[in-house]
């Protein structure tokens, strides 16, 4: 039997009523964060540029933080775009990347077409976060460091199993939307730092989307994706790279979205920035440290996640989210690391370059961090006169499950990120529908809170 046919039985067996409580609870974390972080990047250049090269068109799809509806393939396609604009998107371990931003704006656009139940909405996300995830524990994390972009090349059969099972497709439907979606995986990351790269997301979630709708309607693929000679796992990983074995016997084991879990970011940059920034932001608030009493700034972050944030010079504001110098920079002059940091020519601002200039990025040994820990940090500070402060980081808080952010932080992102498109009585109801997700009879109570009325209030105030 194909991969493709396993994984979709076990894509249809997922049923909301069969799921434990915390996944159900970690699914509303990630649609609350996903929402918040796609109002806040729907005006982001990246999102309205891409809307606008669409033809114009009509249907029942939200374009959130603009007042239209378009097809639900549209919408899947902006909304996707807009949901990684400012890097702001959740992250999970497994993945090696942003699981939910693949998935949600897809989703949403497909629930806003068809109508769906919270419940449906709920183990559909779950079921795609699952695909995702447990595909990748058998091609990644040798796909991130040959140079794809695991969040698309690997999220585009999430979004296809989640549009997959909240339609209903029958397994062998579902199984044909998986290996359609194997011909539309891409996303390099020679594009990191720019525009595509949310445009990636974009593309990823309008493909998943696409293939479980061109699998509904009787499209065939070849049954073997996966599997064939010349399929995804020979072409994206090539032999000896990848062990397919180490799939199915994990599925459910336990659900992904739950451990390792979610990773909410508390910047909107990098996530491969984020345990340094935490080390910088906890020796100034520690030492009260301002930016004229330092010399220089040593970092140390793992060699794969360095490999892309080692941007000395960044040239735009993409740029200026994947370098580790700036974002530090940031840390020591602002004492935070904010949307508004990486919005117009903030990366220009003459005093963050006098610090980055300080800043320098190196791997670090196994001396300080063990082999298999990718995901920590050490900075050290050199002041004036020689003196030295240092602080390390294992990994980034609110990384994993284990060490998550509280409900008024999740609550705060949320609220800040919302309300700069969308008045506060606005705000409030969609984080009260979110709250109460699971008991939704209709997924768009949501997207109704955010329709043209809510965005002309927001601009008349």
């Amino acid at each position: 039997m194909s991969l493709a046919l396993e994984l979709a039985r076990r894509i249809n067996a997922l049923h909301y009523e069969a799921l434990p409580p915390e996944a159900v609870n970690w699914a509303k974390v990630g649609i609350l964060d996903t929402v918040g972080v796609t109002l806040a990047g729907s005006t982001d250049p990246s999102a309205t540029i891409v809307a606008g090269v669409l033809a114009p068109g009509s249907g029942r799809s939200l374009v959130f933080g603009a007042n239209s509806r378009v097809s639900a393939l549209d919408a899947a396609l902006v909304n996707g775009t807009a949901s990684h604009a400012l890097d702001f998107d959740d992250c999970n371990n497994t993945l090696g990347g942003h699981p939910s931003a693949p998935i949600l704006p897809a989703l949403f656009a497909l629930a806003d077409d068809i109508g769906a139940s919270g419940h449906d909405f709920i183990a559909a996300y779950v079921a795609g976060f699952e695909t995702e995830c447990k595909i990748s524990m058998g091609v990644n994390f040798h796909q991130y460091t040959r140079g794809w972009h695991p969040t698309t090349t690997i999220g585009v059969f999430g979004a296809a199993a989640a549009c997959a099972r909240l339609m209903r497709l029958s397994d062998e439907q579902t199984a044909t939307a998986l290996s359609i979606a194997a011909s539309l995986a891409a996303g390099i990351k020679s594009n990191f730092g720019t525009m595509v790269k949310p445009l990636h997301v974009g593309h990823c979630a309008r493909s998943g989307l696409f293939a479980a709708l061109l699998a509904r309607g009787g499209y065939t693929a070849g049954a073997l994706a996966f599997e064939h000679k010349q399929g995804y796992f020979e072409v994206f990983n090539g032999a000896g790279n990848y062990d397919a074995a180490l799939i199915l016997p994990a599925w459910g084991q336990p659900f992904d979205i739950v451990k390792p879990g979610i990773a909410i970011k508390q910047y909107p940059c990098c996530g491969s920035t984020h345990p340094a920034i935490d080390a910088m932001l906890k020796l100034v608030r520690e030492h009260e440290l301002k930016p004229e009493q330092v010399e220089r700034i040593d970092s140390w972050t793992h060699a794969r996640r360095l490999e892309h944030t080692n941007r000395p010079d960044p040239q735009s504001t993409m740029d200026a989210k994947f370098s580790v110098q700036y974002c530090l920079a940031r840390a020591l002059t602002d004492g935070k690391v904010a949307i508004e940091h990486f919005e117009g020519e903030a990366y220009r601002d003459p005093a963050v370059r006098a610090v980055t200039t300080r800043v320098h990025a190196a791997p670090y040994t196994t001396a300080q961090f063990p082999a298999d820990n990718h995901f920590g940090a050490e900075v050290k500070v050199t002041l004036h006169g020689g003196a030295t402060l240092s602080a390390k980081v294992e990994q980034p808080y609110g990384r994993t499950s284990d060490n998550p952010l509280p409900s008024e932080l999740l609550k705060q992102k949320f609220e800040n990120c919302a309300v700069r498109i969308l008045p506060r009585d606005a705000v409030t109801a969609a984080y009260a529908a979110i709250q109460d997700f699971e008991n939704l009879q209709d997924v768009r109570a949501i997207t109704q809170t955010m329709d043209g009325s809510a965005r002309t209030r927001r601009a008349a105030a």
